[in-house]
């Protein structure tokens, strides 16, 4: 499998309505303010929907209903510093894996007894993303995996194979060959180019200064503040030097460090899996990534 298809999940967004009304976009406090810089902090009006109230939540993401006993993770806002958030989205349709449930479970709690329809379909070709007003790239959550769920089992780069390599090196070079695509093929001042940032795991305690040897099981609490004691992803420092370097036209949607701070908010063994199987890279719903849409929908606005 090359590169480019291992590389690429995309969002394609269309606006369908600008009739929505009472919607509340980013206010800027401060000239210089950054959405993706600031802390967790306990809200009670969250979260934002019912799970158990929504058609298409898969199972393994409903945290509540697989038995989860603490709900404290369900009420902390993202608040970032010197500005606010919007509190909710547009009408939207897109396709986009975590992102585009989580949209749909959004937009179901807002506009239910609309009308809606899926499209499953995403040609890998590339053609089928030129012209369009917004797309969406991410990659990083498989790139760790070894064994039966490593999703390939070659590398090639040019007339070159490979059985494995330092997966940092290689996150490295296809995203090389995912921003040459981008500058040969899209058009910036007619597409809207954004990158998601890499969704971190918490398999580590070490990374926050927990009890040695353990992961995210049976944590309920954020890290607080606004330091995350392990610094820097490494994949998200090498996405932020192949955009800066290769790609300067895309918008990074910068959710990495938000996403840091909560080793509380994982499925656990609440999960698909149970306690035979403690997920520490998804993330339950209502949660995270519901700010990411949040953040996404301020970026879209501005």
């Amino acid at each position: 499998m090359s590169f480019v298809h291992i590389l690429l999940c995309v969002l394609l967004i269309s606006f369908l309505d600008d009739q929505a009304h009472g919607q509340r976009i980013v206010k800027h406090e401060s000239t210089s303010c950054n959405v993706y810089q600031g802390s967790w902090v306990p809200d009670t009006s969250y979260p934002l929907y019912n799970a158990s109230a929504c058609p298409f939540l898969e199972r393994e993401f409903n945290c509540v209903n697989n038995g989860r006993p603490d709900k404290f993770y369900l009420q902390y806002r993202w608040k970032p510093d010197g500005c606010k958030t919007p509190s909710s989205i547009k009408k939207s349709w897109f396709i986009w894996h975590t992102t585009w449930l989580l949209f749909n479970l959004m937009l179901h709690r807002s506009v239910t007894g609309q009308k809606w329809s899926t499209n499953n379909y995403l040609s890998f070709g590339g053609k089928q993303w030129l012209g369009v007003d917004t797309l969406i790239f991410n990659t990083w959550h498989w790139w760790l995996h070894v064994g039966r769920k490593q999703p390939w089992d070659l590398i090639q780069e040019g007339t070159e194979l490979y059985k494995d390599m330092n997966r940092l090196v290689a996150y490295r070079k296809a995203l090389s060959t995912w921003a040459k695509w981008v500058n040969t093929h899209v058009d910036p001042t007619k597409t809207q180019v954004f990158f998601q940032g890499v969704s971190p795991d918490h398999s580590n305690s070490s990374d926050w200064e927990g009890i040695s040897g353990m992961n995210c099981y049976e944590e309920t609490k954020p890290v607080m503040g606004s330091i995350y004691p392990a610094g820097e992803h490494p994949a998200q420092m090498v996405l932020k030097d192949v955009l800066k370097l290769e790609a300067k036209s895309v918008k990074l949607l910068d959710v990495t460090f938000l996403s840091q701070l909560r080793k509380d908010a994982h499925p656990s063994a609440y999960g698909f899996g149970g306690h035979r199987n403690i997920d520490c890279s998804h993330w339950c719903l209502a949660g995270v990534p519901d700010t990411w849409n949040q953040l996404l929908y301020a970026s879209l606005v501005e």
